[in-house]
């Protein structure tokens, strides 16, 4: 696939993945290493149709813009407008991070979850075709793959902020915290 930093066949075959020893890695390694949380951060994400993605702009300040996010196929896939800026800043540095849109209120039920990584532009014609029969987004678009680098989803279990963390070649960690904590406590 042109523009791709792996050879991939279909939408989300997996091949390629490194198994999570390292490096970026694609939403099924996530699934198949770290499954609750995985599942966690998935149903999040699905609880609303908008999220936070940020990019970096060209000076290297942050840029934040809306977006819909779409897990299918082991992948998670960034659409975007033609023209958008957040496509130029991720042409230009692929790094970013995803936040899941917290929604009403301030009880964060489901907990708050971000997945960082890079984000892979899709140029394959027929791959893009595929992914736009199966989702229907507004034509034309610029389609991403998501990399990556750090799950991470904060709840609260009181009297406790709960910080679940996973990075690729890392085992999982859960890190519970008070605010009147002089230090974590790391399970």
């Amino acid at each position: 696939m042109t523009g791709e930093s792996r050879s991939r066949e279909g939408i989300g075959s997996g091949a390629g993945d490194d198994g999570g020893v390292g490096g970026a890695v694609g939403w099924s390694v996530v699934e198949a290493v770290v499954p609750e949380l995985a599942g966690r951060v998935r149903e999040r994400f699905g609880a609303y149709r908008h999220h936070v993605l940020a990019t970096l702009r060209k000076d290297g300040a942050p840029r934040l813009t809306g977006l819909e996010a779409e897990f299918r196929h082991g992948e998670l896939w960034l659409g975007m407008m033609v023209g958008s800026r957040k496509v130029s800043d991720l042409r230009r540095d692929a790094r970013f991070a995803l936040h899941a849109n917290p929604g009403p209120g301030a009880d964060l039920a489901g907990g708050d979850v971000r997945v960082s990584g890079r984000a892979v532009e899709v140029t394959d014609r027929a791959l893009v075709a595929r992914y736009a029969a199966a989702v229907r987004p507004p034509e034309p678009f610029h389609l991403f793959r998501a990399e990556l680098t750090e799950v991470v989803r904060t709840s609260t279990e009181a009297p406790y902020v709960v910080v679940e963390t996973w990075s690729p070649g890392r085992a999982p960690r859960t890190l519970r915290r008070r605010s009147d904590d002089a230090a974590l406590q790391v399970e």
